[in-house]
Order: structure tokens, then sequence, then C-alpha cells
């Protein structure tokens, strides 16, 4: 059981390193009222296929990786309550 917890605690740890630095990689997506009035809505052609560009690579990863970081919390946090 010792084992599987240093190993756990491991990919913890990877995977919250990696979760900061693509936090910190992703832009800003907050444009308030200038998307309205220059026309960067919802229904141009970058919104529409913004998942194939960086940054939307980018925001799906932070996701997954997000998830992965909850199970491993609540995995160790059972483990280190056995």
């Amino acid at each position: 059981m010792d084992i599987l917890k240093v190993i756990l605690m491991i990919i913890y740890f990877i995977i919250c390193a990696i979760l900061v630095v693509l936090t910190v990689m992703q832009s800003k997506g907050d444009e308030g009222l200038s998307s309205t009035i220059t026309g960067a809505g919802a229904g141009n052609f970058y919104e529409q296929n913004k998942g194939k560009t960086k940054e939307g690579r980018l925001k799906k990863w932070t996701i997954i990786l997000g998830i992965v970081f909850v199970v491993l919390t609540v995995a160790l946090g059972t483990i280190y309550v056995m």
C-alpha cells in the first residue's frame, strides 16, 4: 500500500505542475463589451473552430487534467484515511 501511495503522489505532483503551466499559458478570455462592438461573437469562423487552435487545445487539456486532478485527490484522500 505504501508503494501505491508514493506512485500516486508522484503522479499527483506531475499533474499539478502541468496543470499550473497550462493555466498560466492560457490567454485571458474576457473581452467584454469590445467583442460585441467588433463582431467577435460566437457566430464567427474563429469561435466555431476554436477547438482546433492552440487556445482550444490548451483549454481541452486543462479540463482533462483538472478532472484527473480531482479524481487523484479523492483517491489519495481515501487511501490516506484507511
